[in-house]
């Protein structure tokens, strides 16, 4: 099901967990073969959040080091310069480094905020000063001036009665008891929500200079006292949901509130402004009744923009950008002529934003012009890019590629404004011919994973258009292995996308690795099939209600016209997915005709009547699916469930192997179990890999090579 990233979250549970161990460092691999391997995989560096600081032109980042031996994390946060490299590594000249997250500029030459073990620093020169007050936070967001700062905690949850309280004389009794929905999120039973706290920001300086001497908050005013509403929401938001007002007087802050049954068949989130002095607050996005969500104020204070969709109930609607003119009240839907998803942006000036935005398999970097409403792609390219921060001059980007794991780029836009050649227009581009990742518009900043790339034989990605059974146009994308030869026969797997709305676009995964796959001598083919973002959204919408249908046909003709070529082993095909994905591996295993030899599905849908109640976004489950089960006369929701997958076991016939984590409260472990035990009882060969302490990924590394370990062992027994 479709899901964001929060680094946040993650970076504050494995501080927690290396308390008193030793910061793991980059750790140094020799691959043999050429190839890519899990234990090369889990060795790279993963580049997180970038920072610019306007002040000095410094660039902070954070990069995530894993130990297999240890099964944990060091996060560090890296400073350099961006204007010094090394001509012979291409490494950047780098200031300091040291253990911590989520940074930021302070605005005082060079002083950075961060986090480390839940606890708020400063941090110039090298020297740390601890902020008093500021400890057991999930997050944080400095004013514009430096005398006050949002704090995220996570406060005790009072909608809900706890057995202890209950029960005083049973301190030790484990049952815990519900009166209403959302009871669990996630991989978490919910007893606590995020809220945010506007805290003074008192610091202390030595003499005269910048040196600082000490800082503390008080215990500042939280903004939903009283309520069990989130803010951040759970589970993915951070602090990119709140933001200052340039003068420092107003916070806008992303909210739903709702609480049980309500908030589990409901996406109406709402932008609020909140008034520091009078502490009263208005909802200016109170007539849109699906996601509004990351508020963000012009430079001079004079708009707010933020994200929206429009339809109650559904996750996966066109992400629109919005902006508001604060003193007339006058809103617009600001890419009203795209019907891209929007994904991320950012104020460039007061009257010009840039935003990156998925289209024909790849995300963009774009420009919008607030005077005229034009809107121009300043990026092509076959890669993803991630607006990670805005200067007074540049864009920094991170981008990746199926070929390639993050890292920062930065993008000269005074430069292309002043190129009177540029005309991209706000379209992706066609890919008649194969591009190459990471094109000339971007400079390359860091070499993160340079020693790994440079050990193994990376294999190509090509770019295919395929008629559909209805006449449309379906993007596939083709990973040959490395030293690919056609004139032999290779091996080849269907990739089916979870989501079920997110694209097949250039991402690069630590596990659904495309490069690792391919590594053994197999095609992958990854169609965008029906019910993905970046083809209009007629295209994306075709998949809800209707699970069984055209989406499975698009896996069809990825396949079956792939199969066309000489070089395919059609006697040797593998289909494998998780999510959504794993569902269509469950359904196909029952209608796919003898065209595969191995499935593999991960944390798939095998039972969608058992999915509908035991899922806890209710909100998905309604529109995805149609409506509940026993709606009788509802003939969108029972043509889905007529089409679960476990109503036509009876037809497998072909080795399966189910995955799933038993944290996974979005899709149930249980499923997994079942759909192995129907395989087993059918006399199909099954496996079954359960992860206790996973959720709906695998997060640890000894848990990460053990997944692909034996996902390469499944197809290699079954397609070699």
């Amino acid at each position: 099901m479709a899901a964001m990233t929060l680094l946040g979250i993650s970076c504050s549970k494995e501080q927690k967990e290396n308390e008193g161990k030793a910061p793991i460092t980059k750790p140094q691999i020799t691959i043999e073969g050429g190839r890519l391997t899990p234990e090369a995989l889990w060795a790279m560096g993963r580049i997180g959040s970038v920072k610019s600081d306007i002040e000095t032109g410094l660039l902070a980042y954070t990069v995530s080091y894993y130990s297999v031996e240890e099964n944990r994390s060091t996060t560090w946060i890296r400073i350099v310069n961006p204007y010094e490299q090394s001509a012979v590594s291409h490494q950047l000249s780098v200031v300091d480094e040291f253990v911590g997250s989520e940074p930021a500029w302070f605005g005082n030459s060079g002083c950075l905020a961060y986090m480390k073990g839940g606890q708020l620093y400063f941090r110039r020169d090298g020297e740390d000063v601890q902020v008093e007050g500021a400890a057991d936070i999930e997050g944080f967001l400095l004013s514009p001036m430096r005398d006050k700062v949002i704090l995220v905690k996570q406060v005790q949850r009072n909608d809900i009665c706890r057995t202890k309280d209950l029960y005083p004389d049973l301190p030790l009794a484990t049952g815990r008891m519900y009166d209403d929905l959302m009871y669990k999120h996630w991989d978490e039973w919910v007893e606590t929500i995020p809220q945010p706290f506007v805290c003074d920001l008192e610091i202390e300086y030595y003499g005269e200079g910048e040196r600082m001497k000490s800082a503390k908050v008080n215990e500042g005013v939280n903004i939903l006292e009283g309520t069990a509403f989130e803010c951040p929401m759970k589970p993915f938001g951070g602090v990119e949901q709140l933001a200052w007002n340039p003068n420092n007087e107003e916070i806008a802050y992303t909210c739903r509130k709702k609480t049980g049954l309500d908030y589990a068949v409901s996406t109406n989130s709402d932008i609020y402004l909140y008034n520091i002095r009078t502490r009263e607050e208005r909802n200016i996005t109170e007539d849109n009744k699906g996601y509004d969500t990351n508020p963000s104020y012009s430079p001079d204070g004079e708009y707010i923009a933020w994200l929206s969709m429009e339809r109650d109930g559904y996750e996966s609607d066109l992400n629109r950008l919005f902006a508001m003119h604060l003193e007339s009240g006058e809103k617009h839907w600001i890419n009203e002529n795209m019907e891209d998803n929007v994904d991320e942006f950012a104020w460039y000036s007061n009257d010009e934003i840039l935003f990156t935005a998925c289209w024909s398999g790849t995300i963009n970097l774009y420009h919008l012009d607030l005077n005229n409403g034009f809107i121009e792609r300043m990026t092509e390219g076959q890669y993803d890019l991630g607006l990670g921060d805005v200067s007074d001059k540049y864009a920094f980007l991170l981008g990746h590629s199926m070929r390639q794991a993050n890292e920062i780029y930065r993008m000269d836009v005074e430069e292309w404004k002043n190129d009177p050649s540029r005309d991209f227009g706000p379209r992706g581009i066609d890919w008649e011919q194969p591009h190459t990742a990471l094109e000339k518009e971007i400079e390359q900043l860091t070499h993160e994973n340079d020693n790994i790339y440079d050990q193994i034989e990376r294999s190509t990605v090509v770019p295919r258009w395929q008629k559909t059974t209805d006449g449309k146009d379906m993007l596939t994308w083709i990973i040959y292995p490395p030293h690919f030869d056609p004139s032999k026969k290779y091996p080849t797997i269907l990739y089916c996308e979870g989501g079920p709305q997110s694209p097949v676009s250039q991402f690069w995964s630590f596990r659904w690795n495309f490069m690792m796959m391919s590594a053994g001598d197999y095609i992958i083919v990854a169609p965008n099939r029906r019910g993905l973002p970046g083809f209009g959204k007629e295209w994306n919408e075709e998949i809800s209600g209707d699970y069984g249908g055209q989406c499975m046909k698009d896996y069809f003709t990825a396949i079956d016209e792939f199969c066309k070529e000489p070089y395919v082993d059609k006697e040797h095909l593998g289909c494998v997915g998780a999510s959504f994905g794993g569902f269509s591996v469950y359904w196909i295993a029952g209608h796919h005709d003898g065209r595969f030899k191995a499935f593999i599905a991960h944390d798939g849908i095998f039972n969608l009547e058992m999915q509908y109640l035991e899922t806890e976004e209710k909100w998905f489950a309604n529109w995805d699916m149609g409506g509940a089960y026993w709606e009788k006369n509802n003939k969108i929701a029972q043509r889905t469930f007529e089409n679960s997958p476990h109503k036509f076991v009876d037809k497998w016939d072909t080795p399966i192997l189910c995955i799933h984590g038993e944290k996974d409260y979005r899709i149930l472990a249980n499923q997994a179990m079942a759909a192995f035990d129907a395989a087993k009882m059918r006399g199909v060969p099954a496996e079954l890999l359960i992860f206790p302490d996973e959720n709906h990924w695998v997060l640890k590394p000894q848990n990460g090579i053990l997944w692909q370990r034996e996902f390469r062992g499944w197809l290699d027994r079954w397609l070699k």
